[in-house]
C-alpha cells in the first residue's frame, strides 16, 4: 500500500494539481522552509459566502512538501476561513498516506502553514508544525 501512496506523491509532485498564478484573488499568503529551501506562495479567491472558489499555489520545493500541497489544494474547495485555520496536520498526513519523518515534516505541511497564513491574513500560529488552528485566533484576526 505505501507503493501506492509513494506513486501518487511522485505523480503530484510532477504534475502538482492548481498550481501556477492566480489573477483575481482574495488572500494570499507566502512562506518557506528555511533547513530545505522550500518556498510556497498560495493565492485563495472566495466566493460570495466567503468560501475557497479557487485555490492556486506557486514555489518551489522537494516533492513532499509540493505532494502535500496539491493534495491538500485539491481538498478546500468550499471550505470557509474559519475551517481552513481549524485543519490539523493530520489531515495533511493523512492525504499523503505514508509515514513522514521528523525531519520532513516541515517540508510536509509547509502547504498548510500558508493556507493558514492567508486565510488568518498574518503567520499561523505554528508551535507544532500543524497543529490544530485555534478559532480563538480566527475571532482575534477580525475576519
Amino acid at each position: 500500500m505505501d507503493e501506492l501512496y509513494r506513486e501518487q506523491i511522485l505523480e503530484h509532485y510532477k504534475r502538482p494539481h492548481n498550481f501556477g498564478p492566480l489573477e483575481d484573488f482574495d488572500l494570499e499568503f507566502e512562506d518557506s522552509n528555511p533547513f530545505c529551501g522550500d518556498e510556497q506562495h498560495v493565492r485563495i479567491k472566495l466566493d460570495g459566502d466567503g468560501r475557497v472558489a479557487e485555490l492556486r499555489f506557486e514555489g518551489k520545493g522537494c516533492a513532499i512538501s509540493t505532494a502535500a500541497t496539491s493534495l491538500l489544494s485539491d481538498e478546500l474547495a468550499g471550505m470557509s476561513r474559519e475551517e481552513l485555520v481549524r485543519l490539523d496536520k493530520d489531515f495533511v498526513l493523512d492525504l499523503l498516506g505514508i509515514d513522514i519523518s521528523a525531519t520532513r515534516m516541515k517540508c510536509a505541511l509547509l502547504g498548510l502553514k500558508v493556507v493558514k497564513g492567508a486565510s488568518l491574513g498574518q503567520p499561523a500560529d505554528w508551535e507544532d508544525e500543524g497543529e490544530r488552528g485555534d478559532p480563538a485566533e480566527f475571532e482575534r484576526s477580525g475576519i
